[in-house]
């Protein structure tokens, strides 16, 4: 029985051909038009943020007394890494970050048991402590901002314009939540007179209980008859901040209306804790972010419409602004890469139809759309939206998928030209190449199995690479097979030859002659040849050490972040100051569009990779919207000018966006041990070490300076004779400074906290405070200096902790090098210093290197699986240990072009253009099997080894040109990327040293390792 050979089937059902290709063609152009769109891959953020507060305590008491609680519980928990944490006065954050092998399907399980054991211990944790609350939504990506803003309106009538767009924008089909951004909560105050309460003998806690117990929602009973029943209702809850006004404070035997001994008014929380601001005016901001599934492109449209009705809405003066239109930056990064791969098809058909002839090439063309359009098909079955890496992906795939096609029509055209008949020549190359073309494919994909199978952030990040670049390989196989013999068939012509004719003939003139010149000679002087190349191999290792190294490159995105952090104890209207100042410089830069700035907190996660700050008094962010590449660069250094210069209260960063996994600062050593003093004195020695560098910049420390405190300390014998408890103390000085929530008042569907305090004269003079009033049982009152001292001392503002021990961070900035690179270069300076510590203490290194090191480890980790399946298939395909050997021998040889390639052009070697360098070993080892299996069925037909060898490198010469070609120059799109660049760069001068060694190495090192000796002349 006969072998299947599908294309001889193709062939003999062709009425079945045509049908598939049309059906093929037109479902993958369906498929197209319904793939969803994204500026980014999905990944998931693998870090929950764990919240709670102690009013009252120190930073101290809460790093020991709730954080270490906490942080010990969740070290039961076997998927999580470790646990980074804050403890500032009154409250702690813990960030729980899982292991980078945890799966995506398992994260939601994780948290749950977070939440579980935690709230199992929340009993245990001191009294007056609240929470631990929980986000487990922490990378949600909000790719929509807007900002309401509004001559002549406050912050109140803005707030209500945001809600009643929020209502709008979450009717939108593909929105899945839409948060505020800077709004000012609103609040009753009722504030009040020391002086003006103890002349009228009035308690202000009475005021507060009096409140309390007139604004209540309680059941007043039901009332039953015969036939029915009644609910009671009491009234007395508050329906107007001038119901408050009105409410009677009776004391020592009178009563007083609130009004008169109080101010009551309706405002905005006071002091402010976040703000937003666009172009200088203040702002409320609305963060829309996608449903899981949606399609981008098709949000945009429905936010546009939305944005129209409601600007159409709103009265004159105010304004919606698009902050950040994600719609709108994945529209044009999507154009861009359909640009680079429509520039890759035309190179890719440029190269078939130059080397292989119009009818030949055209067989070549009409293959490249077929095989795009089942990828996106198979993309559309799965899910794989169309986004920065399986775009790039395709675009790759591009340059490979044509080698089969390739490998196919140049066998049929040559066995044509070999006199052949049409059908016979394209049956033969399914009987001649098909398994070698299947197992070279197969390996091809195998290169990409270490991003397939990674387990980490990144390897998440760059999955549909592997997705992508595997499924469009397998149907190029397919199409070659089947679909391509047909097209051949077709289109190129019989040329018929007077009687027997020399099938060899060809290859004895032109360039063919020439090659075979030279691979005599390698193969003559097979020492010298195998020699040079290991020297060049060994050569290019070492240069390989004088390559810039890089974790991923930075966006291209147009936006600056800028972040200002101000001492600990500043203020925010202290931040609001600075922030003000920077915007108005910024905003007169011809090259900025707008600016947004953030007091108080950071930037909504408009942009997934981004490195979203800790809210924050003292911190103020700005997103500088450029006018795109060389203007970006342009504020960047006019920012950083400014900071270095104009801003002296600040410790200011102006950083581009990131791509990738979010790292922060690239440079980062973590200093820890259970002394905070003796970390700060260690983690100084650091600094040093790093300001020495010149590539350093900005050092600095996440451990912020020490606060100034005062301190009051209570005679509790003097307190216990008045019959004062230090609770009382606390609430009189509460009262008097920042003030006590009373009660809520009602309104609609809020709630708005009304809070008791003195007169701002009052509460922000410090000479009050010891005269600040303890209301005793009988009315009187005595000031908390007859009971208290009044002391200055100091305390930590905020204690960083890792996995339970304190740790202090001391990062920096890189300029003029990359941070890996200097990382590196500090490294034996920073070991040298940890060896001099003491016990239980250390510096471990963070930032880009540790990311780097840690992605790269999760790749290396799947090496053996390619290494097993390519040595299976190489098994399977040549069924001899040596000679596959001989082939795997070849697979590093592509490092001598990358390391060439990148030196000579100083580009950076990281993440991505790891990738490409592990992916470029399963291109080569396509290629040399092609030629071992061309060796050996010239040996098995007869031919002397030498000669075997020789003629096999000539008559494969030309397709393993070829399609190394292809895959060379369908590449150069992608050196205008910034994220790609760094990998087409390795690919194209790894894959063009390689197929040259591939052709003149592996031919003298067969000859070498099987003896081959020249035939003796005839």
């Amino acid at each position: 029985m006969s072998r299947l050979n599908l294309s001889e089937w193709a062939l003999k059902h062709p009425q079945m051909i045509v049908f598939l290709l049309l059906l093929l063609g037109l479902s993958g152009l369906f498929a197209y038009s319904r793939l969803g769109q994204k500026e980014d891959p999905e990944f998931t953020v693998k870090t929950m943020v764990v919240q709670a507060s102690w009013p009252g305590s120190s930073a101290q008491q809460m790093a020991e007394q709730v954080t270490d609680k906490l942080e010990k519980k969740l070290q039961e928990i076997a998927e999580i890494d470790y646990t980074s944490s804050y403890a500032k006065p009154g409250v702690t954050q813990i960030k729980v970050n899982l292991r980078e092998a945890t799966p995506p399907a398992a994260v939601p399980q994780v948290w749950y048991q977070v939440r579980k054991k935690l709230g199992d211990i929340q009993a245990t944790l001191p009294q007056g402590v609240r929470g631990p609350f929980f986000n487990d939504e922490f990378g949600d990506t909000f790719g929509n901002l807007y900002a309401i803003t509004g001559d002549g309106f406050g912050y109140a009538e803005l707030r209500d314009f945001a809600d009643a767009a929020r209502n709008e924008f979450l009717r939108v089909a593909d929105v899945n939540k839409v948060e505020l951004v800077g709004a000012q909560d609103p609040k009753i105050h009722v504030e009040a007179s020391n002086a003006k309460l103890a002349s009228l003998g009035i308690d202000p806690s009475l005021i507060a209980s009096t409140l309390a117990a007139a604004n209540t929602v309680d059941a007043a009973g039901t009332v039953l008859t015969a036939s029915e029943q009644l609910r009671l209702t009491v009234s007395g809850e508050f329906d107007s901040v001038e119901s408050i006004r009105d409410m009677g404070i009776r004391a020592n035997g009178r009563t007083f209306r609130l009004g008169d001994i109080a101010e009551v008014r309706r405002g905005l929380v006071d002091p402010a804790t976040s703000k937003m601001r666009f172009d200088g005016q203040e702002a409320v901001g609305l963060a829309v972010s996608m449903r899981k599934g949606g399609d981008v492109i098709r949000l945009g449209e429905q936010l546009s419409a939305t944005v129209a009705r409601i600007q159409a809405s709103l009265p004159v003066g105010v304004q919606v602004h698009a902050v950040s239109d994600q719609p709108k930056v994945v529209a044009e990064s999507v154009h861009e890469f359909k640009k680079s791969l429509l520039e890759a098809v035309v190179i890719v058909l440029v190269v078939s139809f130059f080397s292989l002839g119009l009818r030949t090439g055209l067989v070549v063309a009409l293959s490249i759309p077929l095989v795009l359009a089942l990828t996106f098909l198979v993309m559309y079955v799965l899910g794989i939206e169309l986004q920065r890496i399986s775009l790039g992906a395709l675009i790759i795939s591009l340059g490979l998928l044509v080698d089969d096609a390739i490998i196919a029509v140049e066998m049929m055209a040559l066995k044509l030209e070999q006199g052949w008949d049409r059908f016979r020549a394209a049956t033969y190359a399914y009987t001649a190449t098909a398994f070698p073309m299947l197992t070279g494919t197969l390996i091809t994909a195998a290169g990409f199995l270490p991003v397939g199978f990674a387990r980490s952030g990144a390897g998440e990040y760059v999955f549909s690479l592997f997705q992508v670049v595997g499924i469009s390989l397998m149907l190029s196989w397919i199409v070659a097979v089947v679909f391509t013999p047909y097209i051949g068939f077709k289109l190129l012509k019989e040329q018929p030859h007077a009687g027997h004719h020399d099938e060899d003939a060809i290859y004895q003139r032109g360039f063919y002659a020439r090659f075979r010149v030279l691979v005599e000679w390698c193969l003559a002087r097979r020492r010298w040849v195998i020699a040079g190349t290991l020297a060049l191999f060994a050569g290019s290792i070492a240069l390989f050490g004088a390559v810039p190294k890089q974790f991923f490159p930075a966006s291209d995105r147009p936006e600056l972040m800028v972040d200002l952090w101000l001492p600990q104890s500043a203020t925010f209207e202290a931040s609001q100051r600075e922030v003000e100042a920077l915007e108005a410089q910024l905003r007169k830069d011809p090259d900025v569009l707008a600016v947004t700035s953030y007091v108080g907190t950071g930037s909504p996660r408009f942009y997934l990779p981004l490195d979203v700050q800790t809210p924050n008094l003292n911190l103020g962010e700005l997103m500088v919207m450029t006018k795109g590449g060389e203007a970006r660069e342009r504020v960047l250094a006019k920012v950083q000018h400014l900071l270095d210069n104009g801003f002296p209260l600040v410790r200011g960063r102006v950083n581009r966006l990131e791509n990738g996994p979010p790292v922060g600062y690239p440079l980062q050593f973590r200093v820890f041990g259970q002394d905070p003093a003796q970390v700060r004195t260690i983690a100084d020695r650091v600094a040093s070490v790093l300001r020495a560098d010149p590539h350093v910049r900005r050092v600095n420390q996440d451990w912020g300076e020490r606060l100034k405190r005062l301190r009051v300390d209570i005679d509790q014998d003097k307190a216990r004779q008045l019959g004062i408890s230090s609770r009382q103390v606390k609430t009189a000085l509460q009262g008097s400074l920042s003030g006590t929530t009373i009660t809520q008042y009602r309104e609609g569907d809020k709630e708005l906290d009304v809070i008791a305090r003195l007169v701002e004269e009052e509460r922000t003079d410090l000479n009050n405070l010891k005269d600040a009033r303890i209301y005793l049982r009988d009315g009187k009152f005595v000031p908390v200096s007859q009971v208290a001292r009044l002391s200055l001392d100091s305390e930590d503002s905020v204690l960083w902790r890792r996995n339970r021990v304190p740790t202090l961070t001391v990062r920096a900035d890189v300029a003029g090098a990359e941070a890996p690179d200097v990382a590196l270069a500090l490294q034996p300076k920073i070991e040298a210093l940890a060896k001099t510590l003491p016990l239980g203490y250390g510096i471990d290194t963070g930032g880009a290197l540790e990311s780097s090191s840690k992605s790269q480890a999760s790749i290396f980790a799947v090496m053996p699986l390619m290494a097993a399946a390519v040595l299976l298939l190489l098994m399977v395909q040549l069924q001899d240990l040596k000679k596959m050997a001989l082939v795997l021998l070849t697979a590093p040889l592509g490092l001598i072009g990358v390391a060439l390639m990148l030196f000579a052009f100083r580009i950076p070697f990281g993440f991505v253009a790891m990738l490409g360098v592990i992916a470029l070993a399963g291109m080569i080892i396509r290629n040399s099997v092609i030629l071992v299996v061309q060796i050996d069925h010239d040996v098995a037909a007869g031919a002397p080894l030498w000669t075997a060898i020789v003629e096999s490198a000539v008559r494969r010469m030309r397709p393993i040109i070829l399609t190394a070609l292809a895959a060379i120059l369908a590449m150069v799109p992608l050196t205008r990327s910034v994220f790609w660049g760094p990998m087409a760069w390795s690919i194209m001068g790894g894959l063009f040293v390689a197929t040259l060694l591939t052709l003149l190495f592996l031919p003298a090192l067969y000859a070498s390792w099987y003896g081959a000796k020249r035939p003796a002349a005839a």
